[in-house]
């Protein structure tokens, strides 16, 4: 990509107010980063409210320096060798910054995750069956925390592993990782949403979990308590309309109960390798990214300021589904998105996991 149209794109993505699914339809309806800044003013009065503040040019070049200085890279959403699976999704970040070999994304790519202070025993089989999956062509990705994790990368490093992180790709986390984030950037491929330096924070994790989740064709649990990120994950895998695979344990050790729960639910029971590839395989022929742009095709109209009324009076504090919105509203996807997508440049509409949205 040009570098002016590049700097253009991280203003854009750095934007307050743009998260990845207001980029994408931003784009799609301007058809490049630098008309949609332009078109920010406009686009928020009519939502009611101010413009966000764009992200400063000295700020995209910065970043863009920092990461040659790293030997990294920015992945943009249309870039030929961005992975297929994860531009499927439809909140796929429009910018990674990535270290290493993308094409283990172009092998099958299996997901595995589980609790951080994980019992010997899972850590144990993590390790092996991660091992066993690599030398059959997977490639295995996780999150590099502590636990079922480290074990997963461990056991894959030697045949392909994919790490993603939560914080800047220059920041490793947890710091005894150090070492091994460092291996998977030269021999197997590191993936940060964040820009460099960022720390990361408990709001990051549930989005580096949905990148996890978007790069697989299906997620293994190992052991998770109830409420934990790798639950997180296997549901976000699960909406996406990827394979959801659990490792079941004993029902007296409260870190099973995760993937005990998730069986009992219709997760698939895994015991061994030759499971996890059984349960992927059937799903290969669905998992063909269509031609054409990520971006989808621009709405075909405005909307008017009927519509805007009626579809922001639909709208209250409780996260109500995007479809929903459709069908009480009667108009169609297009211009209730435009509406929606006015309401947050306006800074009046808060996205939520699961396509769902609130009035703020």
């Amino acid at each position: 990509m040009p570098e002016e149209a590049a700097i253009a794109r991280l203003q854009l993505i750095r934007t307050p107010q743009i998260g990845p699914v207001t980029y994408r339809q931003l784009i799609a309806r301007f058809g490049d980063a630098a008309a949609a800044i332009a078109a920010l003013p406009a686009l928020a009065a009519r939502g009611g409210g101010r413009p966000p503040v764009v992200a400063l040019r000295a700020v995209a070049e910065r970043e863009l320096a920092a990461g040659a200085k790293l030997g990294a890279r920015h992945l943009f959403l249309d870039d030929a060798d961005y992975p297929r699976l994860l531009a499927e999704i439809d909140d796929a970040p429009a910018v990674m910054m990535v270290r290493g070999d993308l094409a283990l994304t172009r092998r099958p790519v299996i997901a595995m995750v589980g609790a951080r202070n994980a019992s010997a025993a899972a850590c144990r089989f993590a390790r092996q069956l991660a091992a066993e999956l690599g030398r059959e062509g997977a490639t295995i990705v996780s999150g590099l925390a502590r636990g079922v994790d480290t074990a997963a990368h461990i056991g894959s490093i030697d045949e392909a592993t994919i790490g993603v992180i939560a914080g800047g790709i220059d920041i490793a986390y947890p710091p005894e990782n150090a070492a091994l984030q460092e291996r998977i950037a030269t021999e197997g491929l590191l993936i940060a949403e964040q820009p460099p330096g960022t720390e990361p924070r408990a709001r990051h994790f549930p989005y580096r979990n949905r990148i996890i989740a978007g790069l697989a064709q299906g997620t293994v649990v190992v052991e998770a308590a109830p409420k934990s990120g790798s639950l997180i994950t296997a549901r976000l895998a699960g909406e996406m309309g990827r394979e959801v695979m659990a490792v079941p344990g004993s029902p007296l050790d409260p870190r099973a109960q995760g993937c005990n729960s998730l069986i009992r639910d219709g997760a698939t029971l895994i015991q061994s390798a030759a499971d996890v590839l059984e349960t992927i395989r059937p799903i290969d022929s669905r998992m063909v990214r269509a031609p054409g742009s990520p971006f989808g095709a621009p709405p075909p109209e405005d909307a008017g300021d009927a519509e805007r009324r009626l579809i922001a009076g639909l709208l209250g504090p409780v996260p109500v589904a995007i479809d929903e919105v459709i069908r009480q509203s009667g108009f169609a996807p297009a211009i209730v998105q435009m509406v929606l997508l006015e309401l947050e440049l306006a800074g009046r509409l808060e996205r939520h996991a699961g396509g769902r949205v609130s009035r703020i």
